[in-house]
């Protein structure tokens, strides 16, 4: 029950992000900035060193979630670009935006939500009091996806309607992780290497697509300053939580 409890609040969390964004539509830059360091927080301050504590513990190679994280970040990229080659110009590709950019971003996003909610599942499993503090953590950044499922939809040139049914999926995605977790049970190597995989995602999207959205189109102070925000945010959180 206490896991149900939470995977709505995780969907409230992650819709309420996506409602702030397209309310502050024109302010998506700024917006932006601050979720960029939010997701260089998370894989930098969270993921990494929870890879790293894992490794430990199973006496894992410390290579193979780093090679995860390096196969994470190239194919996104190699998705991303094959995307642009075949689907725009090259006058569009200098710009950097177009609607399945976004709507590839934002289902990786979704499959991170996923794993949110299996993360809950599997904390519960082991302790009841382990599943609320992670819980804890991952209904703090959903906002921050929500946000950011949002923003990258609407910067790439795609619709409200269309953004609004991407955010449901992102809503729905910790829901389907946490029921996942009634069923299976997952091996530790598997999420060693998945926080590898995802760490990689986070850094791809906040490099390539976030934060140089953040300072178009021109460099902003204000967007920077959100970014270091972002980042200080979640060490709090990891910190606090």
């Amino acid at each position: 029950m206490e896991q149900i409890l939470v995977a709505l609040a995780a969907f409230t969390s992650t819709i309420l992000g996506g409602l702030f964004a397209l309310r502050f539509k024109d302010r998506i830059p700024l917006l932006m900035g601050f979720t960029g360091g939010v997701l260089l927080g998370v894989a930098a301050l969270e993921i990494l060193p929870e890879i790293m504590e894992l490794v430990e513990q199973g006496h894992f190679a410390a290579i193979e979630p780093m090679l995860a994280l390096a196969i994470g970040f190239l194919l996104f990229h190699t998705l991303e670009k094959l995307v642009l080659i075949h689907s725009c110009h090259e006058k569009d590709y200098a710009e950097h935006k177009h609607p399945k950019v976004g709507i590839l971003s934002a289902l990786a996003l979704s499959g991170h939500s996923f794993m949110d909610g299996v993360g809950i599942g599997l904390g519960f499993q082991v302790d009841n009091k382990l599943g609320l503090i992670v819980a804890i953590a991952v209904i703090s950044h959903d906002f921050a996806d929500g946000l950011n499922t949002t923003g990258l939809m609407l910067v790439n040139h795609n619709s409200i309607k269309r953004s609004l049914i991407l955010l449901l999926l992102d809503a729905l995605a910790p829901v389907a992780g946490v029921l996942s977790t009634f069923a299976f049970h997952f091996p530790m190597q598997f999420q060693i290497l998945y926080l590898g995989f995802f760490a990689g995602f986070l850094f791809y999207i906040a490099g390539s697509d976030i934060l140089p959205q953040a300072h178009s189109p021109r460099p902003s102070r204000q967007a920077l300053l959100l970014t270091y925000a972002g980042v200080i945010f979640i060490f709090l959180v990891t910190r606090f939580v």
